[in-house]
């Protein structure tokens, strides 16, 4: 291809109280301010106050990229200890009561935002991870942006960070979507004809006020507004580096092989995008444990399985782009499990021995805390 397919990654966090293992609800100016003038890095602050987003640089190597997000954790936390906080990465937080969550008032954005969504708004005490790979032809960000809908249950299912949400246990692995289609224009996109389709879509949208430009359209995947990069936004917020690098690799790989290949899953169906919409349930509820509807032989077929035939697929493009270990990195996931499933682990260990809802809720959040920055776990 003539261009190389950089990426960058972008994580949310949300910002405790490391006493109390809660969301904070002070000193969180001055953290900011302080994460400004300690860290170098692409540091900002997300809808709700206690939450922020660190995004790498636009790389070449995974190896960059991950020794880029570890050190953005490692300084951050740093900054956090001395306001007595603690950061995570989780796609919901496990404590967290979304009525007693403050709205950023520092972004006039996010302030129309809030306006536009009220509670609903107020209710995304979510977070996830975005992966940006280049591809500077918009037409073809449109097209494979169609394409690539049947592989975004399997990088959701690697994923999974939340199974908790308001201090109980959903039963899903992932319920951070769940809670997030309440917002308009989310989940899966449209099968959009070409990119001069999906253009009209926008421009409609604008033109009648419904929102000032497309990045106020949510979907699991999108074109970028800033830069030239199909946008994947399906994923949690990965508790580990290495699930977060994993994913990146695979989704990168994807985007290479589908732009190389525009016959691959060419001519999807209105019954095609259902499909891939089941499968994205599937993946909520079940995470990697679960089996995903193939529409070419009517079967359902384990993740693992998946998984294989996926990396089987794009082992070319990993060898072109350096990243055959990453994705070893997506087996692993399998074959441990994910933040989903070592949270509900250390729940019913915990439950098992006596502990209360809330006891065992907060082990779970000292192991996020800790496994996002790179760290053991403390004992209280």
């Amino acid at each position: 291809m003539s261009w190389d397919f950089k990426f960058g990654i972008e994580e949310e966090y949300f910002v405790n109280d490391a006493r109390k293992r809660d969301i904070a609800k002070g000193k969180l100016k001055e953290f900011f301010d302080a994460c400004r003038d300690q860290v170098s890095g692409d540091i900002q602050p997300e809808m709700l106050e206690p939450q922020l987003e660190i995004a790498t640089k636009p790389s070449l190597e995974l190896s960059e990229a991950r020794a880029q997000l570890a050190d953005l954790r490692s300084s951050v936390g740093v900054v956090a200890r001395d306001y007595n906080l603690s950061i995570m990465a989780s796609g919901t937080h496990p404590l967290a009561v979304w009525s007693r969550v403050r709205a950023n008032q520092t972004q006039p954005r996010y302030g129309k935002v809030m306006h536009d969504l009220q509670m609903l708004g107020s209710r995304t005490v979510l977070c996830g991870m975005h992966v940006h790979v280049e591809v500077p032809d918009p037409a073809m960000r449109v097209d494979i942006m169609n394409r690539i809908q049947p592989y975004l249950p399997l990088l959701l299912a690697l994923s999974t960070s939340s199974p908790f949400w308001q201090a109980q246990r959903t039963g899903l692995l992932g319920y951070r979507l769940a809670a997030y289609r309440e917002l308009p224009r989310t989940g899966f996109p449209d099968l959009f004809e070409n990119e001069r389709d999906y253009q009209r879509y926008i421009d409609t949208l604008v033109a009648a006020r419904a929102i000032e430009n497309s990045s106020y359209v949510w979907w699991v995947i999108r074109p970028s507004l800033k830069h030239p990069t199909l946008e994947l936004r399906v994923a949690d917020s990965c508790t580990r580096v290495d699930d977060t690098i994993a994913i990146a690799a695979l989704y990168r790989c994807l985007v290479r092989r589908l732009s190389l290949d525009p016959k691959l899953n060419a001519g999807q169906t209105g019954a095609s995008r259902a499909i891939n919409d089941e499968n994205g349930w599937r993946a909520q509820r079940y995470g990697i444990h679960g089996s995903f509807v193939d529409e070419k032989t009517r079967t359902a077929k384990p993740i693992r399985d998946l998984l294989d035939e996926t990396i089987d697929l794009v082992a070319e493009d990993a060898k072109e782009l350096g990243c055959e270990r990453e994705l070893d990195l997506a087996r692993w996931i399998v074959a441990r499990g994910t933040s989903a499933d070592r949270q509900l682990t250390l729940y019913t260990e915990a439950v098992g021995r006596g502990l209360s809802n809330r006891d065992a809720l907060a082990g779970v959040v000292d192991w996020l805390c800790a496994e996002t920055v790179g760290e053991l776990p403390v004992r209280h």
